[in-house]
């Protein structure tokens, strides 16, 4: 059995990695008391940055003018209740003059900003080389617009707070910077047609999405691909997952399911998902039958 460590440091450790009983799904997105094990390291670096901005004589609307936001976003970075970016880190520790005590954060506030469950697989997307993804229920979040987030975290039940749903599509939304990375990884995307008739948020959120995915599935790296409906043979009747390539030819395979998470890091069972992925690709329309496909059903709303 693979520590979580093992798995993402290439340690000699094979087998089922478990993420976390506090389940959240990364594309549905729900919360338990897990996903909230990082908001102490949030809650510490906005005490840290407030501190830094007093000594530097600053107030909120005069600090948050330098770094790019306003004085209520700064209260909320400061209050633990939004997680900033990398880049508006460095900034702040630049304007505030910290040498550093404020972008040595930058790690962990990044990491935190998911469930405790994705941290994983979130440190993957950032080094894989290939992201294979196969979606039964809903859009990968890789592909999600933002008013398809914020439907899918709105219809959770218990309902999420609003300071965790703005914290989520934050996190989501800075994932999706993997498509302009350099260099860059090759992603494939096979969802069931079902998903793409979801009015999950509405006719208008659904119109947003199609278009989202017709945009991207015209980059290079990308390819999309629909399981129709009418198919009589689907080997992801199983469910969803995601095969994930390291640099170093390490391959993952990460999985949810209703009370658990994990990442699978033996090499039989690595090398079967990826097998069984193919199979899957060749069942599905191509990627240009499923653009033609989504342009229709886009026309259709």
């Amino acid at each position: 059995m693979a520590t979580e460590a093992e798995a993402l440091t290439g340690g000699d450790g094979e087998g089922v990695v478990s993420l976390g009983d506090g389940w959240a799904s990364d594309d549905g997105s729900g919360g338990r008391a897990a996903d909230k094990a990082g908001q102490g390291v949030v809650t510490a670096f906005g005490q840290t940055m407030k501190m830094l901005r007093v000594r530097a004589g600053l107030d909120r609307e005069q600090f948050g003018r330098q770094i790019g936001y306003s004085a209520a976003t700064v209260a909320s970075y400061e209050q633990g209740r939004r997680i900033p970016s990398p880049r508006t880190i460095d900034r702040a520790d630049e304007v505030v003059g910290a040498d550093g005590l404020l972008s040595v954060w930058k790690e962990q506030v990044e990491r935190a900003q998911f469930p405790v469950f994705f941290q994983g697989m979130a440190q993957l997307e950032k080094e894989c080389i290939e992201l294979l993804m196969y979606a039964a229920h809903v859009v990968n979040g890789l592909l999600q617009t933002e008013e398809y987030m914020r439907a899918l975290l709105a219809m959770r039940r218990p309902p999420l707070d609003q300071e965790t749903i703005e914290q989520r599509v934050a996190a989501r939304l800075a994932r999706q910077d993997i498509f302009d990375r350099r260099p860059t990884p090759l992603l494939s995307f096979v969802m069931d047609e079902a998903v793409l008739r979801h009015r999950y948020g509405g006719k208008d959120v659904l119109r947003g999405q199609l278009e989202q995915l017709l945009l991207i599935g015209q980059k290079r790296n990308v390819e999309i691909q629909v399981m129709p409906l009418e198919c009589d043979d689907n080997a992801g009747v199983n469910g969803p997952f995601t095969v994930v390539t390291r640099k170093d030819g390490k391959k993952f395979v990460y999985a949810e399911n209703h009370a658990s998470s994990s990442l699978d890091t033996d090499p039989e069972q690595t090398v079967l998902a990826a097998a069984r992925y193919g199979i899957i690709r060749s069942q599905a329309l191509t990627p240009r039958e499923s653009l033609e496909f989504i342009e229709g059903l886009l026309g259709s709303l």
